[in-house]
């Protein structure tokens, strides 16, 4: 057999149902799950998909989210992106001390209480939505007319960035998040976006408002204060994360909603169920592909598997998310399920900083389109839907829908 046979399979990433994760990862989890995988750069690790393992792995101590001790499987990262000073302030690719350093400085802005006291602006902002979506006539792009504006404004708002702005930061996000971008694109693109944010905290800094990136740069407890840099990058990584996912799940979720018409229904006589119905809508749709990987730095033991210094562990949301030894009938979409722990914003000390945000975005968004249109319904075949299965974040790229009396 020669060296090529012997090497491991590449990462699953082909569906063959668009609302379920690769099938070859429901049989891994049952035969091999933790599994030599070969990734995207043709580096090799070590995929998770179980529910247990995933959880122990992202709350490991000796597991490093540093872009350096990792070959960054699901991208080629341009060797900029492998020092130690690129991008401050991006606390998903840090360790402790520094990730502990800013996420306390961001914590206070993403508690249920401050969460809490955006919710009426929140609701606003939804039935804002709601009144253009409305004035379309009887059909819409479901994705342009509510998926994406909705989490853009309310990012917008929450760190005093211009809706005007939205058509650039939109098309950066996106093609930042492309599968099969080279290295010199996604530096190009990064260098792009960080420069956009260093030019609006300089502009901050002279005209402070009140937002989350002026406080940021005024902020007493940042001992030493945070330079422009360090807030443009928290300021990429609130935009990316606070946007991209809201909006893939906001247009997903209501798809899966509607190929699940018991279910749609179940919501619309029942609108208590609403909190149910986001987190089983998180579990069923973890949008999330690939997690970022990470590098082992001691040597350790997951399920009886011994794993050494230097290799990588990637864990499969999605897998887990369908394990039944936690989830009796996982495939099933079931807004009704009371015990749902899913991973679907992570788990260990990067657990999402956002997730109440997202919560509230959800809960706000489907309980006023449920609402404001209870006889939704799709405007357009399962194979017509453009899926984004070439991202990171998965989702759809369009979603036709129609109400009322229009076909």
């Amino acid at each position: 057999m020669s060296d090529t046979e012997q090497r491991p399979p590449t990462l699953p990433r082909q569906r063959t149902c668009p609302f379920s994760p690769p099938p070859e990862l429901a049989e891994l989890r049952e035969s091999d799950p933790i599994s030599r995988m070969r990734f995207a750069d043709d580096s090799e690790g070590w995929l998770l998909t179980r529910h247990a393992d995933v959880r122990a792995a992202l709350a490991a101590r000796d597991v490093s989210s540093h872009p350096g001790k990792t070959p960054q499987p699901w991208r080629n990262l341009a060797p900029e992106m492998r020092a130690e000073q690129y991008l401050p302030g991006f606390l998903i690719f840090m360790d402790p001390p520094h990730h502990t350093r800013y996420r306390r400085l961001l914590t206070k802005w993403f508690t249920m209480r401050a969460i809490r006291k955006l919710e009426p602006r929140i609701e606003q902002i939804v039935t804002d939505t709601l009144d253009a979506m409305e004035a379309e006539g009887g059909t819409a792009d479901l994705v342009q007319s509510f998926a994406l504006p909705i989490p853009l404004l309310v990012i917008c708002e929450l760190m005093g960035i211009r809706y005007d702005d939205r058509v650039e930061f939109m098309d950066l996000v996106l093609r930042l998040q492309d599968l099969e971008a080279t290295p010199e694109e996604l530096g190009a693109l990064g260098a792009r976006m960080n420069q956009f944010m260093v030019d609006l905290c300089a502009a901050k800094r002279k005209n402070p408002g009140d937002d989350l990136l002026s406080h940021l740069i005024q902020d007493p407890d940042a001992q030493p204060a945070l330079t422009d840099l360090e807030v443009a990058g928290i300021g990429v990584l609130m935009l990316i994360a606070g946007h991209e996912t809201s909006a893939n799940m906001l247009g997903i979720g209501t798809y899966t909603l509607l190929r699940n018409p018991d279910q749609w229904d179940l919501l619309r006589n029942d609108i208590g169920l609403i909190d149910q119905a986001v987190e089983e809508l998180l579990r069923h749709q973890t949008i999330v592909q690939q997690g970022l990987p990470r590098g082992v730095t001691a040597d350790m033991e997951i399920a009886g598997h011994p794993v050494r210094p230097g290799e990588t562990l990637l864990a499969s949301l999605p897998a887990a998310n369908r394990d039944p030894e936690v989830f009796p009938d996982p495939d099933r979409l079931d807004i009704t399920r009371e015990h749902n722990p899913h991973l679907a914003f992570g788990h260990g000390i990067h657990l999402c900083l956002g997730m109440e945000l997202a919560r509230v975005e959800m809960r706000c968004a489907w309980r006023g389109l449920v609402k404001r249109f209870p006889d939704l319904r799709m405007a357009a075949e399962i194979e017509d839907i453009p899926w984004r299965d070439d991202q990171i974040v998965y989702g759809v790229y369009k979603l036709p829908v129609t109400w009322g009396e229009a076909r």
